[in-house]
């Protein structure tokens, strides 16, 4: 599967949710020495400056976040509970920070080399069914923070995947009770009945 690449465009616009939604079903892919690895996206969660769920609520810029700021089309990689690294896309304008977490995958490029990165597995559907398995999968780490999505490092690009919108579940994000009234939101996306999807939460 190689379809076209997602022009700058497409992240270039300001609503971060509907940008989560049309993820679905598009593929994530990453090339490290000529191996390319990749799986279609299968589950989403969008983040805005303006909740406290986001790593930018209120406009804070740190080191850590400040890709969050820049165009939209770069890579957001950053470390969770000091274990596991997360893939997110930043979104919208220059100053406008907006992203969406990647929270798993149906994988099917490269299987072997994701395999390989993984170790054994119990469970085949625990290869990238969640966010950090999946940047683990495809040898995503802090260094890939701040790649733009144009180049041949790491891109995601659409294989005319059609995803209709009764296959899509919306539902509260994971794992961000600390963000009060706006852990409600129901900014969590996946394909409904996809085995490769992190959780089933309704």
């Amino acid at each position: 599967m190689n379809g076209q690449k997602l022009p700058e465009s497409f992240y270039d616009r300001t609503n971060v949710v509907r940008i989560a939604r049309e993820l679905l079903g598009k593929s994530l892919y990453t090339q490290i020495d000529g191996v390319v690895t990749g799986g279609m996206i299968v589950e989403t969660e969008a983040y805005s400056w303006k909740e406290r769920g986001c790593h930018a609520y209120d406009n804070r810029k740190t080191a850590r976040n400040a890709v969050m700021f820049g165009p939209g089309g770069h890579a957001y990689v950053y470390m969770c509970y000091g274990i596991h690294y997360l893939f997110n896309v930043v979104t919208n304008g220059v100053h406008t920070a907006d992203a969406i977490l990647v929270r798993a995958l149906e994988p099917h490029t490269g299987v072997e080399a994701m395999e390989s990165r993984r170790g054994k597995l119990a469970n085949r559907f625990h290869l990238t069914s969640g966010p950090g398995k999946l940047t683990r999968a495809l040898g995503i780490d802090r260094q890939w923070n701040g790649k733009s999505l144009m180049d041949e490092d790491v891109w995601i690009a659409d294989n005319d995947v059609k995803v209709p919108a009764a296959k899509i579940v919306a539902t509260p994000r994971i794992g961000i009770d600390y963000a009060g009234e706006d852990a409600l939101l129901p900014w969590r996306f996946y394909i409904k009945g996809n085995l490769w999807v992190s959780a089933k939460r309704s």
